[in-house]
């Protein structure tokens, strides 16, 4: 399996229930699930009509985003990596870091400043190189809570 440098799209597919079948260019794909997506996000309110949904689109030869062009509506690839690692993760500590991180918006170095880590640790657990110890885990939940608080 090929590395991304950066998360790209090499197409999509839209499917029922507001799911869409994300393959990027490294060959991996995931099934995403919107609806949390669209719960949590008062930005993508008109995407929850199913037929507005099914219009998404990759621009061709591009793969740097999913547009409604109709809506000037894009979700970033990089975005959706980090929701499909999160959706998709194989247990509990790997999906609370690809949350964080996806919640948050934060590039590999962002993290790995946050947590007092190196960026290629963080990409080891991003990509599934190396198990998400649980104290890295509950590390995102306490920064977190710092965040909220303003210290």
């Amino acid at each position: 399996m090929a590395h991304m440098k950066r998360a790209r799209l090499a197409g999509i597919e839209v499917l029922a229930e507001f799911k869409m079948r994300l393959e990027f260019v490294n060959g991996q794909a995931y099934i995403l699930d919107f609806k949390p997506l669209l719960e949590e996000s008062p930005g993508l309110a008109r995407l929850h009509d199913s037929k507005v949904f099914a219009t998404a689109t990759l621009i061709d030869g591009e793969g740097w985003t999913v547009e409604w062009p109709a809506l000037d509506i894009q979700i970033g690839a990089d975005t959706l990596w980090l929701d499909a690692q999160a959706q998709n993760a194989a247990d509990e500590n790997t999906r609370i870091f690809a949350q964080w991180r996806a919640r948050y918006g934060l590039s590999l170095s962002q993290a790995a400043q946050a947590l007092g880590m190196t960026s290629r640790t963080m990409s080891a657990y991003g990509t599934g190189a190396r198990p998400v110890p649980r104290y890295i885990a509950l590390a995102c939940k306490g920064w977190e809570v710092v965040q909220r608080r303003g210290a």
